[in-house]
């Protein structure tokens, strides 16, 4: 088969990326070529799971940008497609005194990186929240939440096929070489 564009490797980023393409050049020919049997077989399937809220990235930095968006996107798409999760939230938990300018800087970044519902919480509201966790102060950072990427990854694999992608697995990339560049004659040049 011809394609017009493969992107190599069927994990979140490539199903992700080839979904993305998809949508946005919908006249294009793409694939995703994957060597497992499988998309999500490796890193995407084997993660933490962790849903960033977006606290330790530089404000103003496009890391910071984007895992705040992303985390928004994340919750909506899961939503979209019943996929579940759990916006548990999480503590970073200042122990020792010299600790608490540490969460407090942390606190202010989370804040000018527009981190929602953030607030800084102290022993007593740590118990209430943790039984066994002991601190002098917290970060509370609620909008922080886990998912399975793998099916996230898996969901993003079924919507790139049913936009008409295609994804070859036992496809091992082993050779590539740079092709001449085409005629302009397509919709999306």
């Amino acid at each position: 088969s011809s394609f017009d564009v493969a992107v190599v490797g069927a994990g979140i980023v490539g199903l992700a990326t080839a979904r993305e393409l998809l949508q946005r050049h919908p006249s294009l020919a793409l694939a995703v070529l994957e060597k497992e049997q499988e998309p999500a077989h490796h890193q995407s399937g084997h993660n933490s799971g962790v849903i960033h809220s977006g606290i330790y990235y530089t404000p103003g930095s496009l890391k910071a940008k984007l895992c705040v968006q992303g985390a928004a996107l994340c919750y909506k798409y899961c939503d979209q497609k019943g996929i579940p999760y759990k916006q548990c939230g999480k503590l970073i938990v200042a122990v020792e005194q010299d600790e608490i300018p540490r969460l407090k800087a942390l606190y202010e970044r989370g804040l000018q990186n527009n981190v929602p519902g953030l607030k800084l919480i102290g022993a007593k509201e740590i118990k209430e929240k943790e039984p066994f966790c002991r601190g002098l102060m917290a970060l509370d950072s609620p909008y922080t939440g886990i998912v399975d990427y793998k099916q996230v990854a898996q969901s993003y694999a079924r919507d790139f096929q049913e936009a008409g992608g295609t994804i070859l697995t036992d496809f091992e990339v082993t050779d590539m070489e740079m092709a001449k560049e085409s005629s302009a004659e397509s919709e999306d040049g």
